[in-house]
C-alpha cells in the first residue's frame, strides 16, 4: 500500500509542478492496477473507474492532453448487459439502473502532423471471476497483472517516450480501453464515436498481455497482413525476439474494431500461461525487463516508418470464420507462439480429457485418429470429427520422442 500512496503522491506533485514529470515505472503502473484495492477491474464497477482516474492523472501528469469527450480524458459508454451469451452487446442512453457504464481514457499528442496513430491496450478485466473466467473454486479477485495491466503500463511509458523531436512525424492518441472482456465494447464504441476523424488514422498498435515474455523471446505479432509496409518494417526493427507472425487483423482484442475501419493494425502479445484469466496473473509473475524491450521494439517501428506518410490498407483473410465448430475438447491450453509443425501444448487442465491420457505440457500433438496435427487450424479440423464419447489414438512429440496416447473425448 505505502508504494501506491508513493504512486499518487507522484502524479499529484506534477500537477503542480508540469515540468518535473515523475519517473514512474512500468512495474509501479502494473502494481496499481493489479492491486486488490481495484477488486480486477470488471467494466462499470468502482475498481474499474479508480483505475480510469489513474490512467487519467497519469496522462496529465506526463502532459498529454485530454482527447475524450467535452475536453475531458474520459469517453464514456453504456450497454445493457448480454442476456444471450452469443447475442450482441447493444450500446443505449444512460438512466437505466440495470445499464453498465464503461469508460475509455483516452490522450493525445499533436505534433501538428497530418495523420495519427493510435497506441491502444484495454486496461478492464474480470473483476471477481464469473463469465470468463478459468477459475473453478468460486470468487476471487481477478487482478489482471497481465491481462492487461500490462499492456497499459507499456502504453503509459510510450505516451512519455512518443513526445520528443524524435517521432514528429505523426500525432498519437493513447486509448485505455474499456469493455474488452465483456466483447471489444471500448474500441467498437470508440471506432462509431472516434474523437478524431477516422481516415486521420494511419495506424493501430494494440498491446494485449505483454507481460510474459518467455526465456526464448517468443513474440506473437498479429495483423501482419493489413499492409504492405508491415513485412519488411516488423522484421527490420526486430533485434530482440523471435517472432511468431500472423496476418490476420481479426482476432480477440481491440485491434479488431480498427482493422474492421480499413485501418491497419497490429497486435502484441507474449502468450498464454497457466495463470490467464485465473486469480493468480499478479504483478509479481511479469517480466518487467521483457516488457522494457517491447516498448523499444514499438519505438523502432515507429521510427522505421515516421517518414513515410500514411499507410496503406490491405484485407486479409478472416481466420475466425475458418474455424470449424466441435462438441469436444481436450481440456488442453495451446501454445500460440509455436511456429514449429503439430499443436504444443501449453498447459493441461485437470481433470479433462489430455490429463486423463498422460498429455503434458511441452508436448507437440502431430497426429489425431487419422488425421495429421501440422498447425492449430489442422488441430481444431481434427478435433471436429469427434463427438462426445468416441475414442482415438493421439501421436505426440515428446522431447523428440513420438508417443501414442489412448484418448477419449468428453464435452468441450
Amino acid at each position: 500500500m505505502k508504494k501506491l500512496i508513493l504512486v499518487f503522491a507522484l502524479i499529484g506533485l506534477t500537477s503542480c509542478k508540469k515540468e518535473s514529470i515523475p519517473q514512474v515505472t512500468m512495474k509501479d503502473d502494473v502494481t496499481f492496477l493489479a492491486s486488490d484495492d481495484l477488486q480486477g477491474r470488471e467494466t462499470g464497477t468502482a475498481g474499474e473507474l479508480k483505475a480510469a482516474h489513474y490512467i487519467k492523472d497519469r496522462f496529465a501528469s506526463l502532459g498529454v492532453s485530454p482527447k475524450g469527450n467535452a475536453g475531458t480524458y474520459f469517453q464514456t459508454f453504456t450497454f445493457a448487459p448480454k442476456k444471450d451469451p452469443h447475442g450482441e452487446v447493444r450500446f443505449r442512453e444512460s438512466g437505466n439502473d440495470s445499464l453498465i457504464t464503461g469508460t475509455n481514457v483516452i490522450g493525445y499528442i499533436d505534433h501538428k502532423a497530418p495523420n495519427t496513430i493510435v497506441i491502444g491496450a484495454h486496461y478492464d478485466h474480470l473483476g471477481m471471476g464469473g463469465e470468463g473466467s478459468l477459475y473453478r473454486e468460486g470468487e476471487a479477485i481477478h487482478n489482471g497483472a497481465d491481462d492487461n495491466a500490462s499492456g497499459v503500463a507499456v502504453l503509459l511509458q510510450l505516451a512519455q517516450k512518443l513526445q520528443t523531436e524524435s517521432y514528429k512525424g505523426n500525432n498519437y492518441l493513447f486509448i485505455a480501453f474499456s469493455g474488452e472482456e465483456m466483447g471489444l465494447l471500448g474500441s467498437n464504441y470508440f471506432t462509431k464515436n472516434a474523437t478524431i476523424p477516422l481516415s486521420e488514422i494511419n495506424y493501430m498498435i494494440n498491446m494485449d498481455m505483454v507481460g510474459r515474455l518467455n526465456e526464448e523471446k517468443a513474440l506473437a505479432i498479429h495483423g501482419v497482413g493489413t499492409s504492405p509496409s508491415w513485412n519488411q518494417t516488423v522484421f527490420a526493427a526486430n533485434t530482440s525476439f523471435q517472432l511468431a507472425e500472423h496476418k490476420s487483423g481479426v482476432g480477440p482484442s481491440d485491434h479488431t474494431s480498427f482493422y474492421l475501419n480499413d485501418i491497419p493494425v497490429l497486435h502484441l502479445f507474449t502468450g498464454q500461461h497457466d495463470d490467464y484469466h485465473k486469480p493468480g496473473d499478479d504483478s509479481e509473475k511479469l517480466n518487467y525487463e521483457g516488457m522494457q524491450l517491447i516498448e523499444d521494439y514499438i519505438l523502432a517501428i515507429v521510427t522505421e516508418l515516421d517518414n513515410n506518410g500514411k499507410l496503406a490498407f490491405t484485407k486479409t483473410k478472416d481466420e475466425s470464420t475458418a474455424v470449424p465448430s466441435f462438441k469436444v475438447g481436450l481440456g488442453v491450453v495451446p501454445d500460440y507462439l509455436f511456429s514449429g509443425k503439430g499443436m504444443r501444448i501449453d498447459g493441461v487442465s485437470e481433470g479433462r480429457a489430455a490429463q486423463n491420457a498422460g498429455l503434458e505440457k511441452g508436448d507437440i500433438v502431430v497426429k489425431m485418429g487419422d488425421s495429421t496435427v501440422v498447425d492449430m487450424m489442422s488441430y481444431m479440423r481434427a478435433l471436429s470429427a469427434f463427438d462426445v464419447g468416441d475414442e482415438t489414438t493421439i501421436v505426440v512429440d515428446r522431447k523428440g520422442e513420438q508417443l501414442h496416447k489412448e484418448i477419449v473425448f468428453v464435452k468441450d
